[in-house]
C-alpha cells in the first residue's frame, strides 16, 4: 500500500493514535485530522475534541512524524448533532449522538474533506473490522468484544466502507496499550472518553435544562391515575428507575413519556415488556435489506445482549421486529442493530412496541416477511 494517502481522524485518544501508527508502519502516506465540533463557549480541555484533545493528538502526529490539521465542523456539529439531540429529548425520545456523529459528520462531512485532499482512504479508531467477500464489502465486530463499537457504526453503506480503514478493529484493547507504551506515544495512558463529547462537566441534566424548555406535568399509571409531578419529561427515558420522587409498594419504571399530555407513564418492570419493536430511518451495510431473517439478532441499545430475532417485516422503509424473547425497556429514538454472526447488516431508528407510519399503522407490512 506504499504511496496510498490515508486521512486518520484523531481524537485525541489512544485508539486513533495507534490507528495513524499502524498505518504509517504499513506503507501508508498519514495525515493526521482533529475534528473542532465544540460550541467555543463550550470547547473545554478534556473528553473528545475539546483543546485539549486536540494537543494530544498534535503531540502524537509530531512523535510519529505525521502531518497534522485542525479542520473547523462546529456549525455542522451543533446543526447535525447537537440541535438533534435536543429535539429528539424534547419530544421524548431516546437519541445517540455517537451514531448520529459517525453519519453525518465523520463518514459524510470529514470523508468528503478527505476526498478534496486526494486521500484514498481516510480511518478512525474505531474497534470494527472491514472485510472484503464475493459479495462487496462487511462490516464485522471487533476481535475485542468488551471494545466492540459495531454498533456504532451501522449506517455504514458499501462506498463508505470502500474508503474506511479501522486498524485497530484487529486488536484487543490491551494490545493498543502496549503499542502505544512501545511507540512512546504521549497519551499511551489515556483513559478512555465515556461521557458526551458536547455536554459541559456541570453534567447532562444541567445541559438539558440549558437547551430545551421543559415544564412540569402528571406522573400517571397506566389506568391514568396520577401517582405525583414530573419536572420535565426531557429529564427522563423508557426504562429509568430513579429520580421520580414516587413512594410505591413496589418499583416503578418509566414505561412512555406522553408529550401530546405532557404526562410521565409510570408502572411496572412486567409492563416494561414488549415482543415486539417498530424502527424507521433504516440504512443496510450491504446496500439491500436481508434476504431472510434466519440468524438475524439485534442489539436495542449500545451496552445491551444482542437477542435473537423470531421474524422481520419491513415494508415503505420500517422494519417490524418480532424477537423471540419479550424485551425490556426499548427506548424510541435509540438505533436498534441487526447482525447475522459477526457480520453487522444494518440499523435503524426504534419508534416502541407501537408505531403507525402516516398517523396510522401499516396496513402493508406484512406484505413482506423475511423468512
Amino acid at each position: 500500500m506504499s504511496g496510498k494517502r490515508v486521512m486518520v481522524a484523531m481524537s485525541g485518544g489512544v485508539d486513533s493514535s495507534v490507528a495513524a501508527a499502524i498505518l504509517k508502519d504499513r506503507g501508508y502516506q498519514v495525515i493526521g485530522v482533529t475534528m473542532q465540533i465544540w460550541p467555543a463557549a463550550n470547547n473545554r480541555s478534556g473528553g473528545c475534541c475539546g483543546l485539549g484533545a486536540i494537543e494530544e493528538a498534535r503531540k502524537v502526529a509530531y512523535k510519529l512524524g505525521i502531518r497534522h490539521y485542525v479542520m473547523n465542523f462546529r456549525d455542522a456539529f451543533a446543526r447535525m448533532v447537537i440541535d438533534d439531540f435536543c429535539r429528539e429529548y424534547s419530544r421524548g425520545r431516546t437519541p445517540n449522538p455517537c451514531i448520529r456523529c459517525n453519519q453525518h459528520i465523520k463518514f459524510d462531512l470529514l470523508l468528503n474533506r478527505a476526498r478534496e485532499l486526494d486521500a484514498d482512504f481516510i480511518a478512525t479508531g474505531h474497534y470494527a473490522r472491514i472485510v472484503t467477500s464475493p459479495g462487496g464489502y462487511r462490516l464485522l465486530k471487533a476481535v475485542d468484544p468488551a471494545k466492540d463499537q459495531s454498533y456504532f457504526l451501522y449506517t455504514l453503506e458499501p462506498a463508505q466502507l470502500r474508503q474506511l480503514l479501522l486498524p485497530v478493529g484487529d486488536l484487543h484493547k490491551v494490545e493498543v496499550r502496549r503499542l502505544a507504551t512501545a511507540l512512546g506515544l504521549p497519551n499511551a495512558g489515556r483513559s478512555d472518553s465515556q461521557d458526551i463529547c458536547f455536554v459541559p462537566d456541570s453534567g447532562y441534566h444541567s445541559f438539558i435544562a440549558g437547551h430545551i424548555s421543559s415544564r412540569p406535568g402528571d406522573i400517571v399509571d397506566t389506568d391514568g391515575r396520577v401517582l405525583g409531578q414530573h419536572r420535565g419529561l426531557a429529564y427522563y427515558t423508557v426504562g429509568q428507575r430513579r429520580g421520580m420522587g414516587l413512594a410505591s409498594d413496589g418499583r416503578l419504571y418509566v414505561l412512555r413519556l406522553d408529550t401530546d399530555h405532557n404526562r410521565l407513564v409510570a408502572g411496572s418492570s412486567d409492563q416494561l415488556l414488549a415482543g415486539r419493536l417498530f424502527a424507521s430511518h433504516l440504512t443496510w451495510t450491504s446496500g439491500e435489506s436481508p434476504q431472510r431473517s434466519g440468524g438475524i439478532t439485534a442489539k436495542i441499545r449500545s451496552r445491551a445482549a444482542e437477542v435473537a430475532v423470531k421474524k422481520l417485516r419491513i415494508s415503505n422503509g420500517t422494519a417490524e421486529v418480532q424477537f423471540a424473547e419479550p424485551q425490556q425497556a426499548m427506548a424510541p429514538g435509540q438505533a436498534v442493530v441487526f447482525y447475522r454472526g459477526e457480520v453487522v447488516l444494518g440499523g435503524g431508528i426504534a419508534e416502541g412496541p407501537e408505531f403507525a407510519p402516516g398517523g396510522k399503522r401499516d396496513k402493508q407490512v406484512s406484505d413482506a416477511v423475511l423468512c
